[in-house]
């Protein structure tokens, strides 16, 4: 794979990266993988088929994320380390159907080798900024939820996972929101707004980018501009201008390549007049975008880009059930019995919620991204309310026959 296709395939995967803020508040829960290093392993170069396979994943996520007239944000590579995590815990069916859409014809065992080898090449300089953190939390109380041993060590040997064993707390989410923002530099503050009763682990992964352009802007290639919004409104931005030497064409769409510091660059394309954004993202295709980037020509580019900055939420279960993963969200049919076990019931995925930031300069790019798979248990019984709090009757009965013993009704408390 040549540079411009290494560096382009990289940003468009969501690459993000992170680095420990001195001051942040620290997690209190024990990391119980603490001192223990991962089992080695061999690992797997990039090739054409994990490239084109990974590619076709990136984009169909990616226009299955899409929110119609808003911006929009995903880090696939950030949902792909979630989902391969959390993959290594599913069995029969549930685990066919998670490989088929996370690698397509790669198997899990592959696929665990491919990302470990890719995810440790990935470049990291002083300019070019990129970190990538996984963690595992799963409920202490052994009389509900046993954690499967094996599935804990793969995810250390793969993907580097902290595993913590937490009570499910107040404190716990602390503790997972204060991993997210040191994992992010503050960038996401949170994950999770409360623990579901019916958790009982979190798979998060926690991505950081942060790069300075080969070539910072100074004030006089910057200039005010208008931007003609989706809605056809018009708003005032600030443009940043340059003369790149990378041009992107293809029958829909022309864009450019410019470069970051170090082995990342930031790729745009700009359909043509006359075809709706929402037509050429859906026409796009992983090979295609590929090809385009493939393609690139070696020419003088005038090229503006806005200033821009946003934040993005969304929730990916109907996305990945509808990608090919719908038995990981069912709570009766769902596999995940290679993960653990729990008392209360079958194992499945409850949540999928993807978040992520980003902020183009002048001087150039931060972007973060977290992604937590949320595993619940389904509870054999129903709980039920029952309270008191309005006239009722009662008996005390003798447990044999179940004659009342006494009988009675209250109406009232106060004497």
């Amino acid at each position: 794979m040549n540079r411009i296709k290494k560096a382009v395939c990289i940003l468009v995967l969501g690459l993000i990266a992170q680095n420990l803020t001195a001051c942040a508040p620290k997690v209190q829960a024990a990391d119980l993988m603490a001192g223990i290093t991962g089992n080695k392993v061999q690992g797997k170069a990039a090739d054409d088929r994990f490239i084109g396979n990974t590619a076709d994943f990136s984009l169909e996520l990616f226009k299955r994320s899409v929110a119609e007239k808003e911006n929009s944000l995903v880090s696939p590579l950030s949902v792909l380390l979630a989902l391969a995590m959390t993959a290594n815990g599913a069995d029969s069916e549930t685990l066919a159907e998670m490989e088929a859409v996370l690698g397509k014809d790669i198997s899990l065992e592959d696929l665990n080798e491919y990302l470990y080898t890719y995810v440790k090449h990935l470049p990291s300089e002083k300019n070019s900024r990129l970190s990538i953190a996984n963690s595992i939390w799963f409920r202490d109380d052994e009389n509900r939820f046993t954690v499967e041993r094996d599935f804990l060590q793969k995810n250390a040997d793969y993907y580097n996972a902290a595993a913590y064993k937490a009570p499910f707390d107040n404190q716990t989410l602390k503790d997972i929101n204060t991993w997210v923002q040191e994992k992010t530099e503050n960038m996401i503050d949170k994950i999770l707004d409360e623990i579901n009763e019916d958790a009982v682990m979190y798979l998060i992964n926690a991505i950081l980018f942060e790069a300075e352009w080969q070539q910072v802007y100074n004030k006089a290639n910057i200039r005010e501009g208008e931007f003609t919004a989706v809605d056809g409104d018009k708003e005032q931005a600030e443009f940043m201008y340059s003369e790149e030497n990378i041009y992107l064409e293809s029958d829909q769409a022309a864009g450019f390549i410019k470069p970051y510091a170090g082995n990342y660059s930031f790729a745009a394309l700009l359909p043509s007049e006359g075809i709706a954004i929402e037509d050429f993202i859906q026409g796009l295709t992983g090979d295609e975008f590929m090809h385009i980037l493939d393609s690139a020509e070696n020419t003088a580019v005038n090229a503006g880009l806005p200033k821009f900055s946003y934040a993005y939420t969304i929730q990916m279960n109907e996305v990945l059930k509808d990608m090919g993963m719908p038995l990981a969200f069912s709570a009766k049919d769902a596999d995940f019995s290679r993960l653990g076990r729990s008392s209360r019931g079958n194992l499945f995925i409850g949540e999928v919620l993807h978040k992520t930031f980003i902020q183009v300069d002048e001087r150039g790019t931060k972007a973060g991204a977290v992604t937590k798979v949320e595993i619940r248990d389904e509870a054999y019984y129903e709980v039920k309310n029952v309270v008191l709090d309005r006239p009722f009757i009662y008996a005390i009965i003798d447990n044999d026959s179940k004659l009342p013993l006494f009988i009675g009704s209250v109406m009232q408390i106060a004497d």
